[in-house]
């Protein structure tokens, strides 16, 4: 093949009025190479390169790339979202876009062991950000997920104490229908208290629950966490499944409610990558016979704490103030407070056994101002100090 500068020297030679086959013989190519040249009028033009073909799914490359910044490596939830914004493309195409860039995702690696059905029910919190009746908010959600089907379920609530981790656990046992033969957990403390030279020692109201629900509470040793793997896969599941498609809502009962409808519509339905089975079928097949039936009462997860009644008849709660009947001004009463905010007040007696309740009230903001029931305060004021009550003429012969 010839040069471009070979090709420029076969013109310059010509215009000097050489003969076509002394410029051949002088260049070492043939005439007919040499008169292709000059009547091309310089060296051959180099080929275009053939222009891709655009693909369905460049216009959505950038809302991917985002999607991969905010740590959404789920291509079943990226296809979602794209596909709402109009892509129409196929799964491959986003998969192959995907692959080249997963050695970026940080690595989740677990280690997993396999129990026989209704067996062992695995416990482990998560936390994400959310938007919570139009504020963001920390929002803590409990994981509780079955050793043999991977059968879960989740609980979303404001915090992490005690009260939230037993209502987890007695909705999943809700939820499952059944209670497992045991329960495993970290080493929380609303479940362990720490170790001594006989083993772990439990939280009693732990204890509590799990004599109620027939259960042996199992913990992880210390720094050996990974030996709940299953339930720990199952977080970061939920976070980059449902956390990925719903990030607003109402309130926290709104959230549950959402929860509850896709643990039923997307999470029970997938074919887990370990036994190769639709989760919700091999639970029916296999696990739901096997679990231990639910007590006929459930297990009460209020808190139960002690106020004492000021003497003007009210009690402080979380920042505000509620009435008491006047009678107990003064005294040392039983309070309970249902996780949903229904507070009740019991008279003398012990957080084990209250007598009766005394009064009845809903958690209120502090804003909202002290909250009294008309009844409470009767004998105060009718033992009030009197006031006296003048006829305005007094007051205008003053002036």
């Amino acid at each position: 093949m010839i040069k471009r500068t070979d090709a420029l020297m076969i013109l310059r030679k010509r215009q000097q009025g050489m003969y076509l086959k002394d410029i051949a013989a002088q260049m070492g190519c043939s005439e007919r190479t040499v008169r292709r040249i000059i009547q091309r009028g310089g060296p051959a033009k180099g080929r275009r390169p053939k222009a891709k073909g655009r693909s369905k799914l460049d216009p959505y490359k950038p809302m991917i790339d985002r999607c991969l910044k905010d740590e959404i490596w789920n291509c079943e939830v990226i296809l979602q979202k794209i596909r709402a914004a109009g892509y129409d493309g196929g799964r491959t195409l986003l998969r192959n876009y995907v692959a080249p860039k997963r050695k970026l995702q940080p690595s989740r690696a677990t280690v997993r062991f396999e129990t026989e059905a209704g067996r062992q029910l695995q416990h482990d919190w998560g936390e994400i950000d959310a938007v919570i009746a139009g504020e963001r908010k920390r929002v803590h959600f409990a994981v509780n997920t079955l050793g043999h089907s991977r059968r879960f379920h989740v609980y979303a609530a404001p915090c992490q104490d005690a009260e939230h981790t037993y209502e987890s656990l007695v909705r999943a046992f809700e939820y499952f229908g059944g209670v497992t033969a045991e329960v495993l957990v970290d080493n929380q403390r609303s479940a362990v208290l720490g170790r001594d030279a006989g083993g772990t020692v439990f939280n009693p109201r732990f204890l509590d629950l799990a004599e109620r629900y027939g259960f042996a509470p199992r913990a992880c040793r210390p720094y050996r966490a990974r030996t709940k793997g299953k339930t720990e896969r199952m977080v970061h599941y939920v976070k980059d499944h449902f956390f990925q498609l719903y990030r607003e809502f109402e309130s926290l009962a709104h959230l549950n409610r959402e929860l509850e409808r896709w643990l039923n519509q997307v999470a029970d339905q997938r074919r887990h990558g370990t036994h190769r089975e639709v989760v919700i079928e091999r639970f029916e097949r296999e696990e739901r016979r096997a679990l231990q039936g639910l007590p006929l009462e459930r297990f009460d997860t209020a808190y139960r704490f002690h106020r004492v009644a000021g003497w003007d008849g009210y009690i402080e709660v979380r920042g505000n103030r509620y009435s008491v009947p006047d009678a107990f001004c003064g005294e040392r009463v039983v309070c309970r407070l249902t996780l949903d905010g229904a507070l009740t007040v019991y008279g003398r007696g012990s957080l084990e056994g209250p007598e009766e309740p005394i009064a009845h009230h809903v958690l209120t903001d502090p804003d909202a101002g002290w909250q009294c029931s008309a009844d409470h305060h009767r004998r105060l004021w009718a033992e009030a100090m009197p006031v006296e009550v003048r006829d305005l003429s007094v007051y205008e012969e003053v002036a």
